[in-house]
């Protein structure tokens, strides 16, 4: 029996309030902790951190991790590592560069230019990195080698092999399409932004609203009507505010008086236009959505959850562990090609060290996102504020000065302590 309840005491009106949203007390956590770094940042920056021009870089420099980010939360849920993640970045940055400049000029005749180039690239690059990643977890799965030796060995062969592909060069400039997936290049502008929120806010309120038609109609307890409305008021106000400040960042007049020239016209007077949401931001929220839906909504994310916490009652109840494994490894594979796709396009060249030490950033997003290195445990949002959190904490870091081995201690500490916290926090709830 609770304190509580032998007291007779009411519970904190915060507490009460928590428990009336049903909240994820670790997500508040994480939450709490990045708004209170980015205030800390932007104290010591002058201001200049929580800007619409640096958010906006902050976002489009998070998607590639993040993305990659998502997939080991079912690598990790599953009680494996995936060192490789990095190396095979580079890997399949390389082999779209290639397919762009050489391959489909010489055997298609296909220039830098054409429409189809983009899409055929990275098609490439998925086939090529889903490819890699089911090898991979064909020798976990049915070889029984362990994943940390098979990715170790991944993380060195596929980062020289990418430089093998490309015989050591940086290739580029890759096309202007390809390019424009990486960040201020391709935006969706001001009125396009603000409709993908007002589509993002109905899709978010009417999934709120099915969830909890649902819940009634098979008998679940249900929150309060004044709980559902903070709630969606919460998620409306978040979605609205994000687009608000990437709306807030203006195109630069140069920028504006170069683009309307290569039309052979003038910019009108007082005229203004906002960068908006980057199409690489909408690929990780589109990523983010389909891997929650595989996580919560199908069967693979069921066996992926039931594997990771128990494995031997997995494969005792049916579940194919090791055809499992391949399918995890190969997820994990397509969504590194997608993030080498960011990436790559977001310098417009393929070079020789993209993706250096993603791996371990890759690896710390995941944890410090809550994903449980024991297994059983972890969620998609989590990964991705995790990625957040470790870009904000390196942008932050560098803009105040700090010298770059300090800033690899500090990740280093913030990782060790968001283990023993997430530790701690398990014990205390028994989870």
């Amino acid at each position: 029996m609770s304190e509580t309840a032998v007291t007779g005491a009411k519970p904190p009106a915060s507490r009460s309030f928590f428990s009336a949203l049903q909240i994820d007390t670790r997500l508040l956590g994480m939450i709490g902790a990045f708004v209170v770094l980015c205030l800390v940042f932007n104290v010591f920056t002058g201001g200049n951190f929580l800007t619409p021009r640096n958010i906006f870089n902050l976002t489009i420099q998070t998607v590639s991790v993040a993305i990659m980010a998502t997939g080991m939360v079912f690598v990790i849920v599953t009680r494996h590592i995936d060192l490789s993640v990095g190396s095979l970045l580079a890997t399949v940055a390389a082999v779209m560069a290639m397919v762009q400049t050489q391959v489909l000029p010489a055997v298609f005749g296909l220039e830098l230019g054409h429409p189809a180039i983009w899409i055929l690239a990275i098609l490439a690059g998925v086939v090529v990195g889903t490819l890699i990643g089911a090898f991979q977890g064909v020798l976990i799965g049915y070889l029984g080698i362990p994943a940390f030796i098979v990715t170790l060995g991944g993380l060195l062969v596929w980062r020289n092999a990418a430089w093998f592909i490309t015989d050591g060069q940086t290739i580029g400039p890759l096309d202007e399409r390809f390019t424009m997936i990486g960040g201020i290049g391709g935006t969706l502008g001001e009125t396009w932004s603000w409709i993908f929120a007002a589509l993002a806010v109905a899709a978010a309120l009417a999934l709120q609203f099915s969830s909890r038609r649902r819940k009634e109609r098979h008998g679940f307890p249900v929150k309060p009507v004044w709980a559902e409305v903070t709630l969606g008021a919460i998620v409306a106000g978040a979605i609205a505010g994000f687009i608000a400040i990437l709306n807030a960042y203006e195109v630069p007049a140069r920028v504006l008086r170069r683009d309307f020239a290569a039309r052979g016209l003038e910019v009108p007077e007082g005229y203004t236009a906002a960068y908006g949401l980057p199409y690489s931001v909408l690929l990780l929220i589109v990523v983010a959505v389909c891997m929650t839906v595989v996580a919560r909504r199908t069967r693979l994310g069921r066996y992926i959850f039931a594997a990771g916490g128990n494995p031997d009652a997995a494969e005792l109840s049916g579940i194919n562990t090791r055809l499992l494994t391949v399918k995890i490894f190969a997820i994990m594979g397509g969504l590194c090609a997608l993030s080498a796709a960011v990436a790559s396009a977001r310098l417009g060249f393929s070079t020789n060290d993209i993706g250096t030490l993603d791996e371990l950033r890759v690896i710390a997003a995941a944890v410090i996102g809550g994903t449980a290195l024991s297994g059983g445990i972890g969620t998609i949002y989590g990964a991705i504020l995790g990625a957040l959190i470790m870009q904000s904490l390196q942008s932050g870091m560098a803009m105040v000065g700090v010298d770059a081995p300090l800033q690899n201690i500090v990740v280093g500490v913030v990782l060790v302590v968001a283990v023993l916290v997430d530790i701690l926090y398990r014990k205390r709830t028994g989870d």
